[in-house]
């Protein structure tokens, strides 16, 4: 048992050794292929434990050899995946890049107007046939005639207050019909 715990402690005291002895050059090396510190300092300890198996194993004297090789092995690992990982972030945008211009096209070939005009047409002129004849002239000669309301008043020898009434009826009317297109109306 003793014995055990002196090996270990010899094992640990080598392993410190080579990681003092090896870890600032080794980690300047790694770090001026991979350009950040934490992948670096992965690659470099990860590295120098490798290592230190390999001399456990093989017993072998060749140590900066031997750190070389398994340093450049695993920073050609770490940039190929750096890569791959760059490639598919790449391919993300594009793709995100695609569907946005895709949806700019389509907003661009929106016309809310052309699209809804024919419906909100048809819609208001069932209205306009519904309401009274009395109410239907009152607001013909307001909107589509652009006369004043003291105007349509002398014209109909109604009150200026009548006028007021029959275009309320009138506009009360459309707002009812026309109430799943009032949004788009009223932002157009």
């Amino acid at each position: 048992m003793f014995c055990l715990a002196m090996r270990t402690n010899q094992n640990i005291l080598s392993f410190n050794t080579i990681y003092k002895e090896h870890y600032a050059g080794s980690f300047r090396f790694v770090k001026s292929y991979v350009h950040c510190d934490a992948g670096a300092e992965d690659i470099v300890s990860e590295s120098l434990i490798k290592l230190w198996n390999k001399i456990k194993e093989q017993n072998t004297l060749e140590l900066k050899p031997l750190l070389f090789t398994i340093l450049r092995n695993a920073t050609i690992d770490y940039l190929r995946h750096e890569m791959v990982i760059k490639k598919s972030l790449k391919a993300y945008q594009e793709k995100q890049s695609q569907e946005l211009n895709f949806r700019i096209s389509l907003l661009e070939a929106y016309d809310p107007i052309e699209l809804f005009s024919s419906e909100i047409q048809e819609i208001y002129q069932e209205t306009l046939e519904k309401l009274p004849a009395k109410t239907r002239r009152v607001f013909e000669l307001s909107r589509l005639e652009g006369k004043t309301y003291k105007e349509i008043a002398k014209h109909l020898n109604i009150s200026t207050k009548g006028v007021d009434y029959h275009i309320g009826i009138a506009l009360k009317n459309f707002k009812i019909s026309l109430k799943d297109y009032l949004p788009v109306i009223f932002f157009l």
